[in-house]
């Protein structure tokens, strides 16, 4: 087999490129994975403003996203981060994804969602977002979660969250190389930590405000994403990847408005509460694939049919912290979503039902 080795790798990647840089644009294909390609832009394009950066486009037909006889999907520049894997001044660029006619494609949930944020009033609004993002690391296998053994499971839920040691904190090295990736990116990630299920870790992403919230989570899987891929392990965020009495993954949104942060602002969570609520289905519905294996009422959720809320308590749909109640205002968090959720699509539905008449 050929080496791969990234020492070798590394002697190429100093090279100097000039006033040339690479920029990654990354874009989503059908399923809301994230792919990308690879083009060379001058150094005072790629210092300019995003939205001067160049459209492009790619084959539709290889994501699901366009027939072979009309196969071109149009990919515009939305967001720049510094590209934490080449550094100097290349750039990841984060796009959406278009008709050649200029039409949303059905699977971009960017445009629609920044079309919500700006009907609702989020510029008066100020809605701010932590998102949690829950992630499963495996052996190349594909089957075996890091640190099991092959074909048994590892001793019970218990020392694994946020534990250290060899025994019980299985893949560091993906989580430290990632929040620094991030970091250096300009992400606002707020935090790490192993999780419950061993092999399960997680990292927060705010607080940030309204679409660039869900910007930074898609770019945070991609740079998860080729993390892995350098060290040679596989990332699921499927929302129960071990059936079972071993915790799922989700993604727990914490959410707060100019309105929830001012005094008296904890009547206005808990009438948020209520309006989500009334609205369970429809979230749920929108929460991720395969969230009924996750949300039993177990092992730290509520049950996918019932909707409920409390202070301090995992175990509801809603969690309003115990500061937040204390204080009489601040956030709530919504533990309903699952690991693989859409970040543009619940983002954008907390806010439109939380703010709703």
């Amino acid at each position: 087999m050929a080496s791969m080795d990234q020492a070798v790798l590394g002697k190429y990647m100093g090279l100097d490129t000039g006033d040339d840089c690479q920029v990654e644009y990354v874009f989503l294909d059908k399923d809301q994975v994230a792919r990308s390609k690879c083009r060379t832009l001058p150094l005072k394009k790629v210092q300019g403003p995003v939205d001067a950066y160049p459209k492009w486009n790619y084959d539709g037909s290889s994501t699901g996203q366009a027939p072979g006889d009309d196969s071109e999907v149009m990919i515009v520049p939305r967001a720049k981060y510094p590209d934490p894997f080449r550094g100097g001044n290349h750039v990841l660029v984060l796009c959406d994804t278009y008709e050649p006619d200029g039409t949303p494609l059905p699977t971009n949930t960017r445009a629609p969602a920044v079309a919500r944020f700006e009907s609702g009033g989020a510029k008066e609004q100020v809605p701010w977002y932590g998102l949690e993002q829950e992630y499963t690391l495996f052996n190349l296998d594909g089957v075996t979660p890091l640190g099991w053994p092959v074909g048994g499971f590892p001793k019970p839920q218990g020392p694994y969250y946020c534990g250290a040691g060899a025994d019980r904190a299985f893949g560091r090295a993906v989580s430290e190389a990632h929040y620094r990736a991030c970091l250096y990116a300009g992400l606002e990630v707020s935090g790490t930590n192993a999780e419950v299920m061993p092999g399960q870790w997680e990292y927060q992403i705010g607080p940030s405000i309204g679409i660039d919230a869900a910007d930074q989570l898609t770019i945070s899987r991609y740079i998860l994403s080729r993390v892995c891929e350098d060290l040679g392990v596989i990332v699921t965020i499927d929302p129960k990847p071990i059936a079972g009495d071993w915790n799922g993954a989700g993604m727990h949104i914490n959410f707060s408005t100019e309105s929830t942060r001012k005094e008296g602002g904890l009547a206005v969570i808990e009438a948020m509460c209520e309006k989500l609520g009334a609205k369970h289905t429809e979230h749920i519905a929108a929460y991720g694939e395969g969230n009924e294996r996750r949300l039993t009422g177990d092992c730290e959720t509520a049950s996918i049919d019932q909707f409920s809320y409390g202070v301090a308590d995992r175990g509801c749909s809603i969690r309003i912290p115990r500061d937040t109640a204390a204080d009489k205002k601040g956030y709530l968090e919504d533990r309903r979503p699952a690991s693989n959720v859409d970040p543009y699509v619940a983002t954008s539905l907390i806010f439109a039902t939380c703010t709703s008449a």
